[in-house]
Formats: C-alpha cells, sequence, structure tokens
C-alpha cells in the first residue's frame, strides 16, 4: 500500500507540473496566433487514451505517464515531421513568427513551472507556516559527523552563525557548507568557549566524497538497542548464481529460533545441516534465505554486533571506558574504531553485561536504535505569516530552492555523484508513504523548479536547446538551417533517452542491490 501511495503522489504532481508546463507553451502559442495542434499530459504513441479535438488542437491523454507535449505547427519538435516542414511556411506557423515571439512561446513552460512553485510555497506557508529551530536555543549541542573532527569539530558543538548569519534550521549548516559557500562557522564549543572556524573552498567534494553530508543534526539520547542488522553488503553464491544481502539488513532468527534467544554464535554451531535457513528483513519485505552453511562465518563475520551477543533492549553504558549519553558518541566510538575492538558495556535485564565486538572496517557494528524524540525539539518555534509576508517568504523559498539545486549538481561531476543519478524512483521516494497535503505540495513546488532548471538546459530536444538556436538567430539575423535543427532534435532525443535509462536503471541496480 505503501507504493501506491508514493506512486499516487508522484502521479499527480507530475501530472499538474506537465499540464501546467505545456500550458506555459500554449498559451503564448495562441496569443501570437500560432496553431497548436496536439496537447497531449502523458505521450500516445499508436494510441490514446483519451483525445477530443477542440477548434484547432486535439486535446488527450496519453497511456505513457511519462510528460506531455503539445505539437505546434511548424516546428521541428519530437514528431520530426518533415512533410510538413518541406512546404512552403504558412502564416500561422512557428516558423513564420519573429524570433521574438517564438522565444517567449519556448520559454513559457519554464516561466510557469518557476511561477508555479513560488506560488505553491507562497501558499503551503500561508496555510501552514514553517518551524524554526535556532541553534542557539539547542541545550545539548549538535550531533555531528566523525568525519567533521578533522576540521575541529566535535559532538556537543553548536554552529551559531554561517557567514555572519544566524543559523535558524540545524539542516541549513549542511546545505550551506555543501552548497552555498558559507565556510566561515561560528562554533560555541561544548566547554562555552567560542571560536570561529574558517573552511577551505571546495571542502564540500572532500566531505561529499567520504559520506559525511549529514554532518550537522540533533542529539538524540536514544542507546536501547532496537534490532541488529548486517554492517556490509552480504555477497554468497547458491544455487549456481550470485546473490547478495544489502547492508542495513534486519537479521531476525536463524533456523527458525529468533536471534534475540540465541546466546552463543560461533559458526561452527550452525554447520551440522547442508544450508542455514536466515530470516532477515529489507525495507518492509521479510525474506527467508537458504544460506550454504560454510558461509555461515562471513555471515557473522558482516554482522559484529549480532556475532558479539549485542541483543535487542540493551541499553549501551559505556563504549572503551566512556559513558554513552547520546546516540552520536556510539557511532563516534564506532568510526574512530574502524577495524578494531572495542568493550561495550549494555544493562540487560538490570544485570550489566560486558561485550567485546569488532567494528567493521566501514566503522559501524550494525544495529538500530530505539527512535527518541531529541530533548531540543522543545525549542522548535512556530512561524506564522499573514498573506502578504507569505509572497515574499515563498518567493525567496522558490529562489533558494532554485539556487540550492543548482548548486548540488556540481556533485554530478564526481565519480560518486554520477552513481548517485535517480529517475522516477528517486522522486517517488520523496514522497512520504501516508498522504500528507502539506509534504505532497512542498514537494510539487520542489519537483516544479527542477522542471524548470532542467527543461532551460541547452540540450536539443528540450526548450533550452530551442533557447539557444533562437538566441543564435537573434545575434546573427540568420536562421539555424533547417537541417541542422533536425539533426540536433535527433542528438538531443537519444541524449535524454540514455539519461532517462540511465537514471532509472541505477533506480533499479538501487533496488535490486539495497
Amino acid at each position: 500500500m505503501e507504493f501506491w501511495i508514493k506512486a499516487a503522489q508522484l502521479l499527480l504532481a507530475l501530472s499538474i507540473l506537465v499540464f501546467l508546463h505545456e500550458l506555459g507553451h500554449f498559451i503564448p502559442a495562441r496569443i501570437f496566433k500560432t496553431r497548436v495542434e496536439k496537447f497531449y499530459l502523458f505521450f500516445n504513441p499508436w494510441f490514446s487514451v483519451v483525445k477530443k479535438k477542440i477548434g484547432e488542437t486535439e486535446w488527450g491523454i496519453g497511456w505513457i505517464p511519462l510528460g506531455g507535449y503539445v505539437k505546434i505547427s511548424g516546428m521541428v519538435d519530437e514528431s520530426m515531421d518533415k512533410e510538413q516542414l518541406a512546404k512552403p511556411a504558412q502564416p500561422w506557423e512557428f516558423r513564420s513568427k519573429p524570433a521574438w515571439q517564438r522565444l517567449i512561446i519556448m520559454l513559457g513552460g519554464v516561466t510557469v513551472n518557476i511561477i508555479v512553485g513560488i506560488v505553491i510555497y507562497i501558499f503551503v506557508v500561508f496555510a501552514w507556516g514553517e518551524t524554526e529551530l535556532h541553534t542557539k536555543d539547542l541545550e545539548n549541542g549538535l550531533a555531528v559527523h566523525p568525519y567533521m573532527q578533522k576540521y575541529g569539530f566535535e559532538s556537543g558543538d553548536n554552529v551559531l552563525k554561517m557567514n555572519g548569519e544566524p543559523v535558524v534550521r540545524p539542516s541549513d549548516i549542511n546545505a550551506g557548507i555543501l552548497i552555498r559557500d558559507q565556510y566561515d562557522l561560528t562554533v560555541k564549543h561544548a566547554d562555552g568557549s567560542t571560536e570561529v572556524i574558517k573552511l577551505n573552498d571546495g571542502v564540500e567534494y572532500d566531505i561529499f566524497k567520504n559520506g559525511a553530508m549529514s554532518a550537522f543534526g540533533l542529539r538524540y539520547k536514544s542507546t536501547e538497542v532496537n534490532y541488529t542488522t548486517l554492517a556490509s553488503d552480504f555477497h554468497y553464491s547458491s544455487s549456481g548464481s550470485d546473490n547478495k544481502i544489502p547492508a542495513q539488513s534486519e537479521v531476525l532468527a536463524i533456523n527458525g529460533q529468533d536471534v534475540n534467544e540465541i546466546h552463543d554464535f560461533k559458526a561452527d554451531k550452525f554447520t551440522s545441516k547442508k544450508t542455514v535457513k536466515l530470516k532477515v528483513r529489507q525495507g518492509t519485505d521479510t525474506l527467508s534465505i537458504d544460506l550454504p552453511s560454510k558461509k555461515m562465518k562471513s555471515f557473522l563475520y558482516s554482522a559484529p554486533a549480532l556475532s558479539a551477543g549485542i541483543k535487542k533492549g540493551d541499553i549501551v553504558h559505556s563504549i572503551d571506558g566512556t559513558p554513552i549519553t547520546y546516540f552520536d558518541e556510539i557511532l563516534t566510538a564506532c568510526y574512530n574504531n574502524k577495524g578494531k575492538k572495542i568493550q561495550m558495556t549494555v544493562m540487560r535485564d538490570s544485570s550489566i553485561v560486558d561485550i567485546t565486538a569488532r567494528v567493521n572496517k566501514q566503522g559501524t557494528l550494525g544495529f538500530g536504535m530505539i527512535t527518541v524524540e531529541s530533548e531540543d525539539n522543545k525549542h522548535k518555534r512556530d512561524i506564522t505569516y499573514s498573506f502578504g509576508e507569505s509572497i515574499g517568504r515563498g518567493f525567496s523559498m522558490g529562489m533558494q530552492t532554485l539556487g540550492d539545486y543548482v548548486g548540488q549538481l556540481k556533485f554530478l561531476f564526481t565519480k560518486k555523484g554520477a552513481s548517485s543519478i535517480g529517475g522516477f524512483g528517486a522522486i517517488g521516494s520523496l514522497f512520504p508513504g501516508t498522504w500528507n497535503w502539506q509534504v505532497f505540495w512542498l514537494n510539487t513546488a520542489l519537483i516544479s523548479i527542477i522542471l524548470a532548471f532542467m527543461n532551460v538546459l541547452p540540450i536539443p530536444a528540450l526548450d533550452g536547446g530551442h533557447v539557444v538556436f533562437l538566441l543564435y538567430e537573434m545575434i546573427t539575423g540568420k536562421e539555424a538551417p533547417q537541417k541542422v535543427l533536425e539533426v540536433a532534435q535527433m542528438i538531443g532525443f537519444f541524449i535524454l533517452i540514455a539519461l532517462l535509462l540511465y537514471a532509472n536503471g541505477n533506480d533499479i541496480y538501487r533496488a535490486i542491490t539495497g
């Protein structure tokens, strides 16, 4: 059900945005008396779900929900209607209009998407307001990714200002460093001292490469184990095929016995039969796996918390003699002891238990904690806006969203960034598994801004590609040859198909491999 709720939200958001985008082309085309032959939501090769001709335009809904289009007479587009273009230009055709009119028609869709995104933000903040949590109010400081220790940060520190501006949301710290070029941080340390830490230009690439994108966040007094997982991907062969159990898969049972009831995890204990029956949970799916018994030792090696005897309900008191109060202290202790053994003291059923655990090379043990609310959430501020104030706030949110999206594109040109590109699956994952109108509209506004930027890129077949040729014509006074436009359109089409396949292929690969 969760999948279908997400899919429904994605389909509704895209339907609204695609329709309005194409309307952005349609309206100026009609204003300039340019004939629009078709207006379609979704694509309709071979047949249409619904179609009706009104005046000169055929309105319809296609059966492939990947976008939509308007077919404008006398325009080189994805239809590649060479027969029409071979005839003399008619006064109602796109190619007969002045270059400035054609430019307005082509920019109409992008313009509408920007406006729609801003308008949605205006009404969202007017209806629901916003929540702020000023870091100066935090009593427990911030949870800091241990990788940031090399730059002088420690958990418990508090980032009060960035480039001289007060921090009103902890998430703004990560965005500020990674995509807003905010490198001067005023930091209040846990001992009460204050200093300005100046990060180097380009530090964001180092942070991104080393997986510390969520460098700062709230602290949680979560020290009770909820479940044990695989700390790293586990590969094995069975029936002639290669298989993988992804990292973070929750281990539920071994040979039908609940893992929390097993007291000895020595590998040879499970090798009396040819296979070991595992039950694991991946996301919302519970899987039964027949694992070759000879692989049991390496399986337990991939689940260090499990093999060390850490159980659900254990409360972590200390690691290597250091008392533990916050979950981020557990993360830091593990991260700083990659590939090493640590001594843990836990409370189990009112008894103190000493455990020796081996941290994997990635710096994790493989367990999830009981979810608790951060104590500092009590300092959240609910901000309400009048309609007039909402206009200003909505506009600034739209512009910041656009700036942040453009800013993060620099990571796509890294090896890790290229493999992170996602398609419809990644977009769909933005939506929650339960219907929430506020989140729906915020995500719709975000996608609208993204569509605007993507469509204005100078790639043939996109609006931006047409704009490039129109600007060339306006500057030189010469139209680009029709043959050049046709070839460019074809090249652009194949580029888009390749990008679409690559992005959605990444989604499929991640779904399969976890």
